[in-house]
């Protein structure tokens, strides 16, 4: 990466951090560029450099935000993901410490991100990213375990909110709780106390 290229993603890296920080105070329509640049400690020429609108911005963040939350991902727990035709049916039960480990730890490291997006899903557009995701990954596995094509939506629903809830309370505590026991938690709240899957 050559310096102007190490410039602009440092820019934009103050950009997305100041963009998460100012939501956490107020909705997405009421946030001006003034603020974004003071926050980002960048000039308004700056910002119109990388930036036509704050919707550019808020483009990029939603992506900043997904980039980071996959890199915690090893490369073979993303293909499996990617690969649903033809992994092993046990390799795509991804309630266990291989996905739920790196999941977990992405809160623990980002929960100013990771709630700030949680209560931002509509204005970080997360809906259309669930839906990609419910399409090429989701389905095919629910697919694969024969689960009525009808009954779909809920069942991911009931797995994404719960384990988003439980996620959630663990960051207001603080993350007092070790990520083995939550990881622990989730799967007792799936698969029972005194199922063995």
């Amino acid at each position: 990466m050559n310096k102007s290229e190490s410039k602009y993603f440092n820019t934009a890296k103050k950009m997305n951090l100041a963009l998460i920080s100012l939501l956490k105070k107020k909705p997405f329509e009421y946030i001006t560029i003034s603020e974004l640049c003071e926050k980002a400690g960048v000039n308004r020429s700056t910002f119109y450099l990388h930036y036509e609108n704050t919707y550019d911005l808020l483009s990029e963040t939603t992506q900043y935000i997904l980039d980071g939350f996959l890199s915690y991902f090893t490369t073979d727990t993303k293909s499996i993901a990617f690969n649903v035709a033809n992994s092993n049916l046990d390799e795509l039960n991804f309630i266990n410490s291989k996905y739920l480990t790196p999941y977990l730890t992405y809160i623990r490291e980002n929960k100013e991100i990771f709630s700030t997006a949680l209560s931002h899903i509509k204005s970080f557009d997360f809906g259309s990213v669930y839906e990609r995701m419910f399409e090429h990954i989701f389905n095919p596995i629910l697919d694969r375990f024969h689960y009525p094509e009808e009954d779909r939506k809920y069942v991911m629903m009931y797995y994404l909110n719960g384990i988003n809830a439980i996620s959630s309370e663990w960051v207001k505590d603080g993350c007092k709780k070790s990520i083995e026991e939550i990881a622990k938690i989730i799967d007792t709240c799936i698969f029972g106390l005194n199922n063995e899957h």
